[in-house]
């Protein structure tokens, strides 16, 4: 069977070369080469179609070319996304930091609103005395009004403090004059009575006295500027300080604890045979007290050439004070209705002494 499959007239080379195939001959000329394929050369334009009955060429319809979609392919879920909620922008911290203060001071703001709602309400007075702070079910409400923050200017406010703050140690040592007087007293007899009862006059009558006297006008002359204040607070604490001073030295019978009544109770103490314990002990209370008194000298003389030294900073004079003086005189309501009275007299008085020579007469 193998000897029917060949061809015996076939070329031995070519059953030897296959490229020597017809066939393979064949296809390979019938195409181009590769080095001579051009991809951008034109085409041939094929030739109108002809009508199928006329024979007539017609135009062939050319479809205008598709515009791409702008919009980006994107796939459709299968399932709807939830609805959108825009949030609130978040702000800067600085920004943040001014909406909190802006709250705040709005806050602020109601807050002062709604007291001023209640205090118009309630009729209230913000100058209403508000010293010696009382209770309310005390019979005597308060005497004065006083507030430093408010009356008094910044750069004085030190200074009356301290007036403030000596006055009540001079109230507390009026006090402890009055326990050293006692103590006296209990020991000493009867030439100690004098000097016990007179301690409970000066701390019942100075520590009032000395308030009104001397350290309302000091108060007073730094809250209005006012020369004549000043003017009595000089001379009315001039003095207080000679006071503190007679105090500190401590005469026998003149209700003071002082130096030399310490020196005579001590003294008394020792001389006996046997030492008086009460005595000595006695003796070194009132020696405390009567060094209070002599700090009190000490501090008030301090406080005393400050207080002089803001005086002529502030522009005040004596000629000023008179001023002031004949004002507040002038318009003392007092005074005012002392002089009509006095006024009013004397008219009637001289009527009445012209009519009786008239009458007289008749």
């Amino acid at each position: 069977m193998s000897e029917y499959d060949n061809n015996p007239f076939a070329d031995p080379e070519a059953a030897a070369n296959p490229w020597q195939d017809p066939s393979v001959q064949q296809a390979t000329t019938g195409q181009r080469g590769l080095e001579e394929f051009n991809p951008f050369a034109e085409k041939p334009i094929p030739p109108p179609p002809t009508h199928p009955t006329s024979g007539v060429k017609t135009t062939p319809v050319v479809p205008p070319p598709r515009r791409p979609d702008p919009s980006p392919a994107v796939m459709r879920p299968t399932e709807e996304p939830p609805a959108y909620t825009p949030s609130p922008a978040q702000p800067p911290p600085a920004q943040e930091d001014l909406l909190r203060r802006q709250e705040e001071l709005e806050r602020k703001a109601a807050e002062l609103q709604r007291r001023e709602n209640e205090m118009k309400n309630l009729n209230y007075n913000p100058r209403a005395n508000n010293w010696p702070p009382l209770p309310a079910m005390f019979p005597v409400g308060p005497c004065f009004y006083q507030d430093f923050a408010v009356d008094i200017p910044l750069e004085f406010q030190r200074t009356v403090k301290m007036c403030y703050y000596l006055w009540m140690f001079y109230v507390c040592v009026l006090f402890l004059n009055f326990l050293g007087a006692l103590a006296c007293f209990c020991v000493g007899g009867s030439e100690c009575g004098i000097t016990f009862g007179l301690s409970i006059v000066y701390l019942l009558l100075f520590s009032p006295c000395a308030f009104v006297c001397w350290y309302r006008p000091v108060y007073k002359a730094f809250r209005s500027d006012s020369s004549f204040n000043f003017f009595i607070y000089f001379f009315i604490f001039f003095c207080q300080i000679c006071t503190f001073v007679f105090f500190a030295i401590g005469i026998q019978g003149t209700g003071a604890c002082g130096w030399i009544l310490a020196f005579d109770l001590i003294g008394e103490g020792t001389s006996g045979e046997e030492d008086d314990v009460g005595q000595i002990v006695v003796g070194v209370i009132v020696m405390f007290v009567g060094v209070l008194f002599t700090g009190l000298a000490i501090i008030g003389a301090i406080l005393l050439k400050k207080v002089h030294s803001m005086y002529r900073t502030t522009g005040a004079s004596f000629a000023k004070a008179q001023q002031e003086f004949a004002s507040n005189v002038a318009t003392n309501q007092a005074v005012q209705t002392a002089t009509t009275s006095a006024m009013k007299g004397a008219v009637s008085g001289a009527m009445s002494g012209g009519t009786a020579p008239s009458g007289n007469r008749m």
